[in-house]
Protein backbone atom coordinates (compact mmCIF):
# COMPACT_ATOMS: atom_id res chain seq x y z
CA UNK A 1 0.00 0.00 0.00
CA UNK A 2 2.67 2.36 -0.06
CA UNK A 3 1.79 3.45 -3.31
CA UNK A 4 -1.30 5.29 -1.90
CA UNK A 5 -1.73 8.78 0.27
CA UNK A 6 -2.80 9.35 3.21
CA UNK A 7 -6.14 10.63 3.13
CA UNK A 8 -7.02 13.51 5.74
CA UNK A 9 -10.29 14.16 6.03
CA UNK A 10 -10.77 17.76 7.56
CA UNK A 11 -8.83 21.09 5.65
CA UNK A 12 -8.80 22.99 9.80
CA UNK A 13 -5.94 23.73 11.58
CA UNK A 14 -5.23 20.19 12.18
CA UNK A 15 -6.37 18.83 8.93
CA UNK A 16 -4.10 20.74 7.09
CA UNK A 17 -0.99 20.16 9.22
CA UNK A 18 -0.52 16.33 8.39
CA UNK A 19 0.29 17.29 4.88
CA UNK A 20 2.77 19.56 5.26
CA UNK A 21 4.15 16.51 7.52
CA UNK A 22 3.57 14.47 5.82
CA UNK A 23 5.59 16.08 2.68
CA UNK A 24 8.26 16.89 4.53
CA UNK A 25 8.27 13.03 4.69
CA UNK A 26 7.84 12.10 1.41
CA UNK A 27 4.45 10.47 2.05
CA UNK A 28 1.84 12.13 -0.66
CA UNK A 29 -1.37 13.63 1.39
CA UNK A 30 -4.81 14.07 0.13
CA UNK A 31 -7.03 16.52 2.10
CA UNK A 32 -10.89 16.29 1.68
CA UNK A 33 -12.65 19.20 3.16
CA UNK A 34 -16.69 19.45 2.57
CA UNK A 35 -16.62 22.83 2.73
CA UNK A 36 -16.28 25.43 -0.03
CA UNK A 37 -12.66 26.20 1.31
CA UNK A 38 -10.75 25.73 3.84
CA UNK A 39 -11.06 26.69 7.27
CA UNK A 40 -14.81 26.56 6.59
CA UNK A 41 -15.76 26.24 10.00
CA UNK A 42 -12.78 28.65 11.09
CA UNK A 43 -14.31 31.24 8.60
CA UNK A 44 -18.24 30.50 10.33
CA UNK A 45 -16.61 31.55 13.57
CA UNK A 46 -14.63 34.46 11.87
CA UNK A 47 -15.74 37.81 14.20
CA UNK A 48 -14.42 35.89 17.15
CA UNK A 49 -11.24 36.44 18.83
CA UNK A 50 -8.99 33.49 19.59
CA UNK A 51 -7.52 33.21 23.17
CA UNK A 52 -3.94 31.72 22.10
CA UNK A 53 -1.46 34.14 20.14
CA UNK A 54 0.13 33.82 16.81
CA UNK A 55 2.71 31.65 17.86
CA UNK A 56 0.85 29.33 19.27
CA UNK A 57 -1.46 28.92 16.25
CA UNK A 58 0.94 27.98 13.51
CA UNK A 59 1.88 24.34 12.96
CA UNK A 60 6.53 24.08 12.87
CA UNK A 61 5.79 22.08 9.15
CA UNK A 62 3.17 24.71 8.15
CA UNK A 63 5.33 27.74 8.76
CA UNK A 64 7.84 25.90 6.74
CA UNK A 65 6.31 24.97 4.18
CA UNK A 66 4.60 28.34 3.64
CA UNK A 67 8.11 30.07 4.33
CA UNK A 68 9.27 28.37 1.46
CA UNK A 69 6.83 29.54 -1.36
CA UNK A 70 7.10 33.21 0.22
CA UNK A 71 4.88 33.95 2.68
CA UNK A 72 5.27 35.01 5.73
CA UNK A 73 2.64 34.48 8.78
CA UNK A 74 2.05 36.83 11.42
CA UNK A 75 4.32 36.18 14.74
CA UNK A 76 2.57 38.55 17.08
CA UNK A 77 -1.15 39.60 18.33
CA UNK A 78 -4.30 37.71 18.63
CA UNK A 79 -6.46 37.32 15.54
CA UNK A 80 -10.12 36.85 15.08
CA UNK A 81 -10.85 33.35 12.81
CA UNK A 82 -11.06 35.43 9.69
CA UNK A 83 -7.43 36.67 9.97
CA UNK A 84 -6.11 32.99 11.46
CA UNK A 85 -8.15 32.15 7.72
CA UNK A 86 -6.75 34.72 5.38
CA UNK A 87 -3.24 34.99 6.77
CA UNK A 88 -2.96 31.17 7.60
CA UNK A 89 -4.90 28.16 6.46
CA UNK A 90 -5.99 29.75 3.02
CA UNK A 91 -2.25 30.51 2.17
CA UNK A 92 -1.49 26.87 3.56
CA UNK A 93 -4.03 24.98 1.30
CA UNK A 94 -3.07 27.16 -1.71
CA UNK A 95 0.35 25.89 -0.85
CA UNK A 96 -0.57 22.16 -0.70
CA UNK A 97 -1.85 22.69 -4.63
CA UNK A 98 -4.69 20.59 -5.70
CA UNK A 99 -3.81 18.09 -2.77
CA UNK A 100 -6.70 19.86 -0.91
CA UNK A 101 -10.40 19.02 -2.38
CA UNK A 102 -13.01 21.28 -1.07
CA UNK A 103 -16.68 20.33 -1.55
CA UNK A 104 -16.26 17.03 -1.10
CA UNK A 105 -18.29 15.46 2.18
CA UNK A 106 -16.59 12.18 3.21
CA UNK A 107 -19.82 9.52 4.06
CA UNK A 108 -17.66 6.69 5.15
CA UNK A 109 -14.38 4.89 5.89
CA UNK A 110 -13.74 1.17 5.65
CA UNK A 111 -11.50 -1.48 4.53
CA UNK A 112 -12.05 -2.97 0.65
CA UNK A 113 -13.74 -5.99 0.86
CA UNK A 114 -13.57 -6.11 4.82
CA UNK A 115 -16.98 -4.92 6.67
CA UNK A 116 -16.29 -3.96 10.58
CA UNK A 117 -16.64 -7.86 11.70
CA UNK A 118 -14.22 -9.30 9.30
CA UNK A 119 -10.58 -10.34 11.14
CA UNK A 120 -9.00 -12.10 8.15
CA UNK A 121 -6.51 -10.31 6.20
CA UNK A 122 -8.10 -6.88 7.50
CA UNK A 123 -4.72 -5.17 8.19
CA UNK A 124 -3.44 -6.07 4.69
CA UNK A 125 -6.20 -4.12 3.04
CA UNK A 126 -6.29 -0.33 1.79
CA UNK A 127 -8.89 1.74 3.34
CA UNK A 128 -11.74 3.01 1.04
CA UNK A 129 -12.87 6.35 2.06
CA UNK A 130 -16.31 7.45 -0.14
CA UNK A 131 -17.64 10.62 -0.72
CA UNK A 132 -19.89 12.51 -2.32
CA UNK A 133 -18.93 15.66 -4.47
CA UNK A 134 -20.31 19.18 -4.69
CA UNK A 135 -22.24 17.98 -7.85
CA UNK A 136 -23.68 14.64 -6.30
CA UNK A 137 -21.15 12.42 -7.45
CA UNK A 138 -19.87 9.43 -5.59
CA UNK A 139 -16.58 8.90 -4.84
CA UNK A 140 -14.31 5.67 -3.84
CA UNK A 141 -10.87 6.95 -3.01
CA UNK A 142 -7.95 4.10 -1.60
CA UNK A 143 -5.56 5.29 1.11
CA UNK A 144 -2.88 3.64 3.09
CA UNK A 145 -4.01 5.40 6.18
CA UNK A 146 -6.62 7.78 7.06
CA UNK A 147 -6.44 11.07 9.75
CA UNK A 148 -10.33 11.69 10.30
CA UNK A 149 -9.91 15.40 11.68
CA UNK A 150 -13.31 16.24 11.36
CA UNK A 151 -13.80 18.35 14.78
CA UNK A 152 -16.81 19.06 16.26
CA UNK A 153 -18.40 22.32 15.16
CA UNK A 154 -20.99 20.28 13.05
CA UNK A 155 -22.78 19.01 16.72
CA UNK A 156 -23.64 21.50 19.01
CA UNK A 157 -25.05 20.38 22.44
CA UNK A 158 -28.64 21.09 22.93
CA UNK A 159 -29.98 23.60 25.76
CA UNK A 160 -31.80 20.46 27.47
CA UNK A 161 -29.61 19.70 30.61
CA UNK A 162 -29.46 15.94 30.57
CA UNK A 163 -27.17 16.59 27.09
CA UNK A 164 -30.75 16.02 24.88
CA UNK A 165 -32.66 18.40 23.52
CA UNK A 166 -35.87 19.89 26.51
CA UNK A 167 -38.44 19.36 25.78
CA UNK A 168 -40.18 21.53 22.95
CA UNK A 169 -36.73 22.96 22.29
CA UNK A 170 -36.83 21.17 18.81
CA UNK A 171 -40.46 23.19 18.08
CA UNK A 172 -38.77 26.35 19.18
CA UNK A 173 -35.87 26.17 16.86
CA UNK A 174 -36.49 29.75 15.22
CA UNK A 175 -35.85 31.19 17.98
CA UNK A 176 -32.27 28.84 19.70
CA UNK A 177 -29.10 29.68 17.96
CA UNK A 178 -26.13 27.10 18.61
CA UNK A 179 -23.35 29.67 17.49
CA UNK A 180 -21.62 32.81 19.06
CA UNK A 181 -23.82 35.76 18.24
CA UNK A 182 -22.04 37.77 15.02
CA UNK A 183 -24.58 41.31 14.46
CA UNK A 184 -26.56 41.54 17.70
CA UNK A 185 -28.67 44.82 16.91
CA UNK A 186 -31.65 42.99 15.76
CA UNK A 187 -32.20 41.85 19.58
CA UNK A 188 -32.28 45.86 21.03
CA UNK A 189 -34.51 46.54 23.27
CA UNK A 190 -35.42 42.25 24.05
CA UNK A 191 -34.75 40.41 26.27
CA UNK A 192 -31.84 37.53 25.49
CA UNK A 193 -30.83 34.27 27.69
CA UNK A 194 -27.66 32.26 27.18
CA UNK A 195 -27.42 28.81 28.51
CA UNK A 196 -23.75 27.74 28.96
CA UNK A 197 -20.71 28.13 31.11
CA UNK A 198 -17.82 27.83 28.70
CA UNK A 199 -15.70 30.05 27.01
CA UNK A 200 -18.34 30.55 23.88
CA UNK A 201 -21.02 31.58 26.28
CA UNK A 202 -18.91 33.82 27.92
CA UNK A 203 -18.26 35.41 24.83
CA UNK A 204 -21.87 35.44 23.51
CA UNK A 205 -22.66 37.63 27.23
CA UNK A 206 -20.50 39.86 26.54
CA UNK A 207 -21.25 40.75 22.88
CA UNK A 208 -25.09 41.17 24.57
CA UNK A 209 -24.09 42.83 27.39
CA UNK A 210 -22.29 45.43 25.04
CA UNK A 211 -25.41 46.27 23.39
CA UNK A 212 -27.54 46.60 26.33
CA UNK A 213 -24.82 49.30 27.26
CA UNK A 214 -25.82 51.07 24.39
CA UNK A 215 -29.66 50.18 24.03
CA UNK A 216 -31.39 51.06 27.32
CA UNK A 217 -34.25 47.86 27.89
CA UNK A 218 -32.01 45.43 26.39
CA UNK A 219 -32.09 42.73 28.99
CA UNK A 220 -29.28 39.53 29.04
CA UNK A 221 -29.93 36.69 31.49
CA UNK A 222 -26.90 34.25 31.83
CA UNK A 223 -28.29 30.81 33.06
CA UNK A 224 -25.58 28.03 34.69
CA UNK A 225 -26.17 24.90 35.88
CA UNK A 226 -23.39 25.40 37.90
CA UNK A 227 -23.78 26.87 41.73
CA UNK A 228 -21.55 30.70 41.00
CA UNK A 229 -20.31 31.82 37.08
CA UNK A 230 -17.14 32.23 39.16
CA UNK A 231 -15.41 29.02 37.30
CA UNK A 232 -16.52 30.47 33.77
CA UNK A 233 -14.91 33.97 34.29
CA UNK A 234 -11.45 32.23 34.34
CA UNK A 235 -8.44 32.36 36.10
CA UNK A 236 -7.99 36.13 36.12
CA UNK A 237 -4.15 36.98 36.65
CA UNK A 238 -3.53 33.34 37.18
CA UNK A 239 -4.41 32.54 33.57
CA UNK A 240 -1.47 32.55 31.14
CA UNK A 241 -3.96 33.14 27.98
CA UNK A 242 -4.11 36.80 28.26
CA UNK A 243 -7.01 37.20 25.80
CA UNK A 244 -9.44 34.87 27.70
CA UNK A 245 -8.56 36.38 31.01
CA UNK A 246 -9.61 39.80 29.65
CA UNK A 247 -12.71 38.00 28.39
CA UNK A 248 -13.58 37.07 31.61
CA UNK A 249 -13.22 40.42 33.51
CA UNK A 250 -14.69 42.20 31.54
CA UNK A 251 -18.08 40.52 31.57
CA UNK A 252 -17.16 40.51 35.27
CA UNK A 253 -17.70 43.94 35.12
CA UNK A 254 -20.81 43.89 33.01
CA UNK A 255 -22.19 41.40 35.59
CA UNK A 256 -21.09 43.93 38.82
CA UNK A 257 -22.76 46.78 36.71
CA UNK A 258 -26.21 44.80 36.80
CA UNK A 259 -26.33 44.65 33.04
CA UNK A 260 -26.29 41.04 33.31
CA UNK A 261 -28.43 39.03 35.20
CA UNK A 262 -27.32 35.61 36.12
CA UNK A 263 -29.39 32.62 37.27
CA UNK A 264 -27.21 29.91 38.59
CA UNK A 265 -28.13 25.94 39.00
CA UNK A 266 -30.60 26.55 36.14
CA UNK A 267 -31.19 22.77 34.29
CA UNK A 268 -33.68 23.73 31.27
CA UNK A 269 -35.99 20.84 31.12
CA UNK A 270 -38.82 22.78 29.03
CA UNK A 271 -38.60 25.18 26.37
CA UNK A 272 -42.06 26.95 25.93
CA UNK A 273 -43.98 29.21 23.31
CA UNK A 274 -44.63 32.05 24.97
CA UNK A 275 -46.13 34.75 22.92
CA UNK A 276 -43.81 35.71 20.57
CA UNK A 277 -40.56 34.52 22.38
CA UNK A 278 -40.20 31.48 24.43
CA UNK A 279 -39.81 30.65 28.07
CA UNK A 280 -37.46 28.64 29.74
CA UNK A 281 -38.73 26.07 32.59
CA UNK A 282 -35.78 24.46 34.89
CA UNK A 283 -36.08 20.82 36.32
CA UNK A 284 -36.83 22.51 39.57
CA UNK A 285 -40.16 24.48 38.29
CA UNK A 286 -38.18 27.60 38.36
CA UNK A 287 -38.87 29.59 34.73
CA UNK A 288 -37.08 32.52 33.03
CA UNK A 289 -38.37 34.44 30.23
CA UNK A 290 -40.23 35.22 27.90
CA UNK A 291 -37.06 35.97 26.16
CA UNK A 292 -36.62 37.02 22.47
CA UNK A 293 -33.82 34.69 21.70
CA UNK A 294 -31.77 31.92 23.31
CA UNK A 295 -28.57 31.17 22.45
CA UNK A 296 -27.41 27.63 23.40
CA UNK A 297 -23.82 27.32 23.84
CA UNK A 298 -23.07 24.01 25.57
CA UNK A 299 -20.48 22.94 24.03
CA UNK A 300 -19.68 20.12 20.94
CA UNK A 301 -19.59 16.82 20.14
CA UNK A 302 -17.88 14.31 17.37
CA UNK A 303 -19.81 13.04 14.65
CA UNK A 304 -18.56 9.31 14.55
CA UNK A 305 -21.47 8.31 11.82
CA UNK A 306 -18.08 7.76 9.51
CA UNK A 307 -16.48 5.68 11.10
CA UNK A 308 -19.27 3.25 11.86
CA UNK A 309 -17.31 0.12 9.23
CA UNK A 310 -14.15 0.27 11.07
CA UNK A 311 -12.55 -0.55 14.38
CA UNK A 312 -12.71 2.28 17.20
CA UNK A 313 -11.79 2.85 20.56
CA UNK A 314 -13.78 5.76 22.37
CA UNK A 315 -14.64 6.80 25.64
CA UNK A 316 -18.27 5.93 27.00
CA UNK A 317 -18.41 9.25 29.22
CA UNK A 318 -16.31 11.71 26.54
CA UNK A 319 -16.66 10.50 23.10
CA UNK A 320 -13.10 10.77 22.93
CA UNK A 321 -9.68 8.35 21.73
CA UNK A 322 -10.32 6.17 24.43
CA UNK A 323 -6.79 6.16 24.85
CA UNK A 324 -6.36 9.83 25.43
CA UNK A 325 -9.51 10.20 27.96
CA UNK A 326 -7.88 10.26 31.22
CA UNK A 327 -4.94 12.80 30.40
CA UNK A 328 -7.99 15.18 29.02
CA UNK A 329 -11.03 14.97 31.15
CA UNK A 330 -12.54 17.99 31.94
CA UNK A 331 -13.51 16.75 36.04
CA UNK A 332 -9.73 16.82 36.68
CA UNK A 333 -8.10 19.03 33.58
CA UNK A 334 -8.13 22.31 32.54
CA UNK A 335 -6.10 22.76 28.71
CA UNK A 336 -3.31 24.12 30.71
CA UNK A 337 -2.92 20.78 32.85
CA UNK A 338 -3.23 18.53 29.87
CA UNK A 339 -0.64 15.99 29.28
CA UNK A 340 0.81 15.82 25.66
CA UNK A 341 -0.64 13.08 23.77
CA UNK A 342 0.70 11.33 20.31
CA UNK A 343 0.31 8.08 18.00
CA UNK A 344 0.99 6.03 20.92
CA UNK A 345 -2.29 7.13 22.86
CA UNK A 346 -4.21 8.10 19.63
CA UNK A 347 -3.86 4.57 18.26
CA UNK A 348 -7.15 2.15 17.17
CA UNK A 349 -7.85 -1.10 16.80
CA UNK A 350 -8.23 -0.08 12.95
CA UNK A 351 -4.07 0.01 12.37
CA UNK A 352 -3.42 2.75 10.47
CA UNK A 353 -6.73 5.15 11.35
CA UNK A 354 -6.09 8.04 13.81
CA UNK A 355 -8.81 10.66 15.04
CA UNK A 356 -6.71 13.89 15.57
CA UNK A 357 -7.50 17.48 16.62
CA UNK A 358 -10.64 18.97 18.44
CA UNK A 359 -12.48 15.55 17.51
CA UNK A 360 -9.75 13.47 19.37
CA UNK A 361 -11.23 15.00 22.56
CA UNK A 362 -14.58 14.36 22.09
CA UNK A 363 -17.07 16.60 24.04
CA UNK A 364 -13.88 17.67 26.58
CA UNK A 365 -13.09 21.62 25.82
CA UNK A 366 -9.70 21.00 27.01
CA UNK A 367 -8.34 21.34 23.09
CA UNK A 368 -5.82 23.63 21.94
CA UNK A 369 -4.37 24.44 18.61
CA UNK A 370 -0.75 23.43 20.00
CA UNK A 371 -2.11 20.17 21.63
CA UNK A 372 -3.58 19.04 18.28
CA UNK A 373 -0.01 20.04 16.33
CA UNK A 374 1.63 17.89 18.60
CA UNK A 375 -0.72 14.91 17.60
CA UNK A 376 -0.34 15.60 13.90
CA UNK A 377 3.79 16.03 14.46
CA UNK A 378 4.10 12.43 16.66
CA UNK A 379 1.18 10.22 14.25
CA UNK A 380 2.85 11.45 11.00
CA UNK A 381 6.55 10.06 12.14
CA UNK A 382 4.77 7.01 13.07
CA UNK A 383 3.13 6.41 9.97
CA UNK A 384 7.10 7.10 8.54
CA UNK A 385 8.31 4.22 10.52
CA UNK A 386 9.71 6.99 13.02
CA UNK A 387 8.92 5.61 16.25
CA UNK A 388 11.29 7.39 18.10
CA UNK A 389 10.14 10.70 17.19
CA UNK A 390 6.46 9.41 17.56
CA UNK A 391 7.13 8.79 21.43
CA UNK A 392 9.10 11.82 21.80
CA UNK A 393 6.96 14.64 23.67
CA UNK A 394 7.76 18.20 22.35
CA UNK A 395 4.55 19.79 23.48
CA UNK A 396 4.59 22.86 26.03
CA UNK A 397 1.52 24.20 27.42
CA UNK A 398 1.19 27.62 28.90
CA UNK A 399 -0.33 27.19 32.00
CA UNK A 400 -3.99 28.34 32.32
CA UNK A 401 -5.23 28.67 35.71
CA UNK A 402 -9.27 27.65 34.90
CA UNK A 403 -10.78 24.86 35.96
CA UNK A 404 -12.72 21.99 33.39
CA UNK A 405 -16.24 22.55 33.67
CA UNK A 406 -17.64 19.28 34.18
CA UNK A 407 -16.52 18.54 37.93
CA UNK A 408 -17.74 22.15 39.17
CA UNK A 409 -21.20 21.56 37.14
CA UNK A 410 -21.68 19.32 39.90
CA UNK A 411 -19.92 19.04 42.80
CA UNK A 412 -17.33 17.13 41.89
CA UNK A 413 -13.18 16.67 41.86
CA UNK A 414 -11.71 19.28 39.41
CA UNK A 415 -8.45 20.58 39.13
CA UNK A 416 -9.37 23.73 41.73
CA UNK A 417 -11.79 23.87 44.44
CA UNK A 418 -15.58 24.14 43.25
CA UNK A 419 -16.66 27.24 44.56
CA UNK A 420 -19.52 28.42 46.95
CA UNK A 421 -22.64 29.14 45.76
CA UNK A 422 -22.91 32.66 45.41
CA UNK A 423 -25.01 35.57 43.80
CA UNK A 424 -23.58 37.71 41.19
CA UNK A 425 -25.20 40.70 40.32
CA UNK A 426 -29.04 41.42 40.54
CA UNK A 427 -31.14 39.10 41.50
CA UNK A 428 -33.66 37.91 39.37
CA UNK A 429 -37.37 37.91 39.40
CA UNK A 430 -38.80 33.63 39.06
CA UNK A 431 -42.49 33.30 38.36
CA UNK A 432 -43.51 30.06 39.47
CA UNK A 433 -40.83 29.02 41.77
Amino acid sequence: MSDLPVIVIGAGPQGLAPAAHLLERDIEPIVLERGDAAGAAVSEWGHVRLFSAWDELVDSASRRLLERVGHRVPVSGYPKGQAWVRDYLAPLAAALGDRVRVGVEVTSVSRLGRDKVVDSGRADQPFVVRAVDRDGRELRMLARSVLDATGTWSQPGPAGADGTPALGERAAADRIEYRIPVDVDELAGEHVAVVGAGHSAVHAVLRLAELAERAPGTRVTWLLRRGSAEGALGGGEADALPQRAALGTRTRRAIERGTVEVVTGFRTDEIRRSGDGVTLVGDDGRDVGPVARVFALTGFRPDLSILSEVRVAIDPALDAVAGLAAEIDPNVHSCGTVAATGAGELAQPEPGLFIIGAKSYGRAPTFLALTGYEQVRSVVAELAGDHEAAARNELVLPETGVCGGGGADFGGSSCCAVPEPVQIGRPVAVIGA
